[in-house]
């Protein structure tokens, strides 16, 4: 698979990504949400953190943790262009081109929509409003809409730890960028063997010999 047709998939990711976030940011407030089925839900939520809103604590976690993505960014870069060097598997090159595209678009929220946007909360936000941005430049909000609770029970009071609690499944909000992250991580672990199909032949060899 060529370059350019990671380049290709890198692009219409962010371009999905990036429309539906600047879209939430300014036409819902923080908290909002609309039907769109029983089971699916736009909810408007911002990630401050990582993954299922993880934080670093400290006053300069929020930095810390966007100048990590940063650099974890450029080693999946190195990845798929090496692994594109290499001639790699068709699903290798779609999978990682999926995880970066997915890294990036949230990187962008983390970098740019704190100067980019005033605040969300109570009112829908404004694009480079007059007074300026909610925070600053690596301090920004990750957007996330896309809310699936298909189905809401009060856990049974003799399970453990959670029993008599309020469950829903699936809970956590996430966006576009986190969608693609998740398909490309899949991809590697359902489809290994098919990604990495020398891994097989070099063990071969090696007991072989």
């Amino acid at each position: 698979m060529s370059l350019k047709k990671a380049y290709l998939i890198i692009i219409l990711i962010l371009i999905i990504d990036q429309i539906s976030k600047i879209y939430i940011k300014t036409h819902f407030f923080l908290g909002e949400e609309i039907d769109v089925f029983s089971w699916f839900k736009i909810h408007f939520v911002e990630n401050k953190g990582m993954a299922w809103g993880a934080q670093i604590p400290g006053e300069h976690g929020k930095l810390i943790l966007t100048l990590f993505r940063i650099v974890a960014i450029a080693g999946i870069a190195w990845w798929l262009k090496d692994s594109i060097k290499k001639k790699g598997t068709r699903i290798l090159i779609v999978a990682i081109s999926l995880i970066f595209a997915g890294a990036f678009g949230n990187i962008i929220d983390s970098v740019f929509y704190g100067v980019l946007f005033d605040t969300s909360t109570s009112q829908v936000a404004h694009f480079l409003p007059e007074a300026g941005g909610y925070s600053t430049l690596f301090h920004g909000h990750v957007v996330d809409m896309f809310y699936f609770p298909m189905f809401q029970v009060v856990l049974p009071a003799w399970i453990p730890f959670v029993g008599g609690d309020y469950f829903t499944f699936f809970d956590p909000v996430f966006n576009v960028a986190d969608t693609a992250i998740s398909t490309g991580v899949g991809m590697l672990l359902v489809f290994h063997k098919k990604t990495f199909p020398s891994t097989k032949k070099e063990v071969e060899v090696s007991t072989e010999a």
